[in-house]
């Protein structure tokens, strides 16, 4: 019995620096297209990450460059490229032609088309959208489920508790809870 349990155990250890690997954090990233790329998607990265074609990792903290950007958690800084897309939480600025946040959005996000599940700041673009915003959107088209803010654009619309649900030029909804 003693031997199983020590054969256990040692098994077990063995998966403990793949595990301890996903937590890891590195200071620049290159990509060509994932997984071609110098540290794995389970990485994180803090400080500069280049991504030629696609690159993809669990975190991003500094400047992220690249035709597409892809974080499967939280980014801190700055993002500039073609796609980004986050499926956390973006906070600083997210200045591609699609941005594209999953989670809570905190800062600027310029581009084509933006969208944040949430967000809290400015979005300026073609088209906008987020079902929970607080700020200022500024594109042709605006769309926010919930909105504490000003709209301003050719269409404006604020599924609920705007001025008016829609309306062109401008539109706003100042409720508490947005």
């Amino acid at each position: 019995m003693r031997k199983l349990v020590c054969i256990v155990a040692i098994v077990g250890m063995a998966g403990a620096p793949a595990a301890a690997r996903a937590q890891q954090e590195h200071p620049i990233q290159l990509a060509l297209l994932n997984p071609v790329q110098i540290f794995p998607e389970t990485d994180a990265i803090r400080g500069v990450r280049l991504n030629l074609l696609y690159g993809k990792n669990s975190a991003m903290t500094g400047a992220d460059f690249g035709l597409v950007n892809h974080t499967t958690g939280d980014v801190l800084g700055f993002q500039w490229g073609l796609v980004g897309m986050t499926e956390g939480g973006f906070t600083g600025w997210q200045d591609n032609a699609v941005n594209i946040t999953k989670g809570t959005f905190k800062g600027f996000q310029s581009g084509l088309v933006n969208s944040a599940a949430s967000g809290e700041g400015f979005q300026w673009g073609a088209v906008n959208h987020s079902r929970n915003f607080r700020g200022l959107q500024l594109a042709i088209v605006n769309y926010a489920e919930r909105l504490h803010g000003v709209q301003v654009g050719l269409i404006n619309i604020i599924k609920e508790g705007g001025f008016f649900p829609v309306f062109p030029i401008v539109n706003w909804s100042l409720e508490e809870g947005s």
